[in-house]
């Protein structure tokens, strides 16, 4: 099953008076349960289409479409609603809000999507065993190692029970030891769950994890 189709994606961005081309002709297709590594050089394009796909920035011309889903055509009030079903994103850094335990975190993903409290709770409980996390639900992420936070982001974006997963260099903030057990839940969620995973990186041990490599430059996909 085809989990995400990028037809002919162009995306453009203003630098002053300055068009630069971010993405050009854009086209690939990803299919449940494959665990793909977009690479490049930076500025090649990597991050902005993870945006794109996920939502976050619109496109030019092409089309996006995550299963059965047209995400270029969506609506920009229904984006949020769409992507705690649909997409799953870890973010680089993680983004985990400092205030809230880790079981607060994960649960606030579900609000969009409209589930109730209690729901949420348990769903949130859910997807924090499944990363070995039960008993870290109730520490801040100042409480947390790095390789516990990235697992709380994991479950976050995993809580939607989405069909796509996406990950902005998802080791890069991670020691050595940390980022290989990452790269083990990403493979072991695809190949058991049948999650299609997306990740951008630069990373070596990433790349070689992949079952599948994407090389971008200058915002098109090498040959």
């Amino acid at each position: 099953m085809t989990a995400l189709t990028v037809s002919h994606v162009t995306k453009t961005h203003r630098r002053g008076a300055e068009v630069v081309e971010a993405l050009r002709d854009v086209s690939i297709s990803l299919e449940a349960g494959i665990f793909a590594a977009i690479t490049g050089p930076s500025g090649s394009g990597k991050s902005t289409l993870l945006n794109v796909v996920a939502g976050f920035d619109r496109i030019d011309s092409g089309q996006i479409r995550v299963g059965d889903l047209d995400m270029s055509a969506a609506r920009e009030a229904d984006l949020d609603r769409l992507r705690s079903g649909h997409i799953g994103f870890v973010f680089q850094l993680f983004n985990l809000i400092p205030g809230l335990t880790a079981l607060e975190n994960v649960e606030l993903a579900l609000v969009p999507a409209g589930v109730g409290p209690g729901d949420r709770r348990l769903r949130a409980k859910e997807a924090l065993e499944r990363l070995g996390l039960e008993a870290e639900g109730g520490r801040r992420p100042a409480e947390l190692s790095g390789g516990q936070q990235q697992r709380v982001a994991l479950a976050r974006a995993l809580v939607g029970r989405p069909k796509l997963l996406l990950a902005d260099e998802p080791t890069a903030s991670l020691d050595r030891v940390n980022a290989d057990a990452a790269l083990a839940d990403f493979r072991r969620l695809a190949a058991e769950e049948g999650l299609a995973i997306l990740v951008s990186t630069h990373d070596s041990h990433c790349l070689a994890a992949a079952d599948r490599v994407i090389t971008l430059e200058d915002g098109k996909i090498a040959e």
